[in-house]
């Protein structure tokens, strides 16, 4: 018998006499306390992104400050706001996403604790391929989206939908640790925090 047979007959052995009933595990440890908007600034901001605060009646004029002058946008099918310059996602290839100046959604939720924008690519969020290729990210995240932190994220998640989580701009560092930002996607990220 080899070393790798020995081993596997073993792990063999062991999960027929394991003990398979159900364990209780206490959540007690848990701690319950509302979302920060103002810590998901914060971390938002700490990840070398833009983050702009508004009303939810001054996103459409945010949106428009946050693009470039004569900007091309492609925006997602459900984005509840006007955007100028818009593109529609028409199925858009790489190159033509590649082509356009920035993308404009929604997010699903906020993390405070993190400083994370979660997608579900729902209506106004769009597909993955929309995020990731653009050189500028648009995102505006509602203050009633934004959640303490990843266990409260997931409770508000579906988990049938592929999700994006997006902490910051684009960015890698060689062994020299010198920062390379937007090789696998946006360059920049503008977050316009509204309510």
């Amino acid at each position: 018998m080899s070393a790798r047979d020995d081993i596997l007959a073993g792990v063999r052995r062991a999960l027929r006499e394991a003990d398979t009933s159900p364990v209780h595990v206490s959540r007690g440890y848990r701690d319950t306390r509302p979302a920060d908007v103002h810590l998901f600034v914060e971390r938002v901001e700490d990840y070398r992104a833009v983050v702009v605060r508004c009303a939810l009646d001054e996103v459409e004029a945010r949106i428009s400050d946050a693009l470039p002058r004569d900007a091309r946008a492609v925006v997602p099918d459900g984005l509840p706001w006007r955007v100028p310059g818009s593109v529609a996602d028409d199925g858009l290839s790489a190159l033509d996403l590649d082509d356009v100046d920035a993308v404009v959604t929604g997010a699903t939720v906020g993390i405070a604790e993190t400083g994370t924008i979660v997608l579900s690519h729902g209506p106004g969020e769009g597909r993955r391929a929309l995020t990731l290729v653009p050189d500028l990210h648009v995102c505006v995240v509602r203050a009633d989206q934004v959640v303490a932190d990843v266990p409260d994220a997931f409770a508000v998640l579906d988990p049938d939908r592929p999700t994006t989580w997006v902490s910051g701009p684009s960015a890698t560092s060689d062994i020299e640790l010198d920062r390379v930002e937007g090789v696998h996607g946006p360059r920049r990220l503008h977050v316009i925090v509204a309510g």
